[in-house]
């Protein structure tokens, strides 16, 4: 099975290139200075070039507060560019894989006593800023296409590749003795190694659909950071504090936790987000 990786210089592409590489499984892998996918003539033409079995679109948009400001861009890559991907991959046969967002939900925090164990994958869209909007009209694009898809949503992304949460607070902590985090925004956070391994298992099984992926756990940022610096040995103390005192650009939603149920009932059982972060940290250090 061959394999092409799109949007590969991001923290989840470059996961899947290491994992593709170390497994000896065929593939081509195209950065978004090589790839542009909101060029439909591009992605045809690369795609024909390639002939793979299965897509793997790692790119997106992803600045959430720079969304606001630039939405036609956010919806060209989140929305115009998997339509591109889709219809190509429609046209040809080739399985399409897509990752999504917790932001396509409202998050607000009544749907935490509704969902207490986190958003299933039918719960209502209805996201709260314009990274979300764009994402969704993603899916929406995706599911219309009629493709062979895999559309998996991750919450709180984290990985030894890029910028995110756990690397922001090891660097952090090296320059500060206490650090203010947000602790009334609840989720858990998804490892990118975790996603690649579950998506090549789902890809496997021959599963179709949208799917959830994530740890086990329950947390706020503030307990994420907490669980960092004593796993790292690092002294940094945790100021906990309201969103409303960290304002952001964009509206973050309150209550990020995906369900994972989905994909327990096909024996794909998620890490423990502490066991998770313990494996990343160790990543960290090589």
């Amino acid at each position: 099975m061959k394999y092409l990786i799109v949007g590969a210089n991001g923290q989840l592409g470059r996961e899947w290139k290491e994992y593709l590489t170390q497994h000896q499984m065929p593939f081509n892998a195209y950065g978004s200075k090589e790839l542009d996918v909101t060029d439909p003539a591009s992605v045809h033409s690369t795609i024909k070039e390639v002939r793979p079995d299965v897509l793997v679109n790692c790119s997106a948009y992803t600045n959430v507060d720079e969304a606001e400001d630039e939405p036609d861009l956010a919806f060209a890559v989140n929305r115009d560019g998997v339509k591109n991907l889709a219809e190509c991959c429609r046209n040809t046969g080739i399985k399409l894989i897509h990752y999504s967002t917790d932001y396509v939900f409202p998050g607000n925090s009544e749907d935490e006593k509704k969902f207490p164990t986190g958003y299933p994958e039918n719960a209502s869209c209805n996201p709260i800023n314009m990274y979300g909007k764009s994402k969704r009209e993603g899916e929406i694009a995706l599911e219309e296409s009629k493709v062979d898809y895999l559309l998996i949503r991750v919450a709180w992304l984290c990985g030894a590749h890029g910028t995110n949460f756990v690397k922001t607070m090891l660097r952090l902590s090296e320059q500060r003795e206490e650090l203010s985090v947000v602790d009334d925004q609840i989720g858990c956070p998804t490892f990118t190694f975790d996603v690649v391994e579950k998506s090549v298992e789902l890809i496997r099984k021959g599963e179709t659909g949208t799917f959830h992926l994530s740890s086990k756990g329950k947390i706020s940022w503030a307990d994420f950071a907490v669980e960092i610096f004593k796993q790292s040995g690092r002294n940094t103390s945790v100021n906990r504090v309201t969103t409303s005192e960290y304002p952001t650009k964009a509206r973050r939603p309150a209550f990020s936790l995906l369900s994972t149920q989905k994909i327990e009932k096909l024996g794909l059982i998620p890490l423990d987000w502490q066991t998770g972060l313990a494996v990343l940290l160790k990543k960290l250090k090589k």
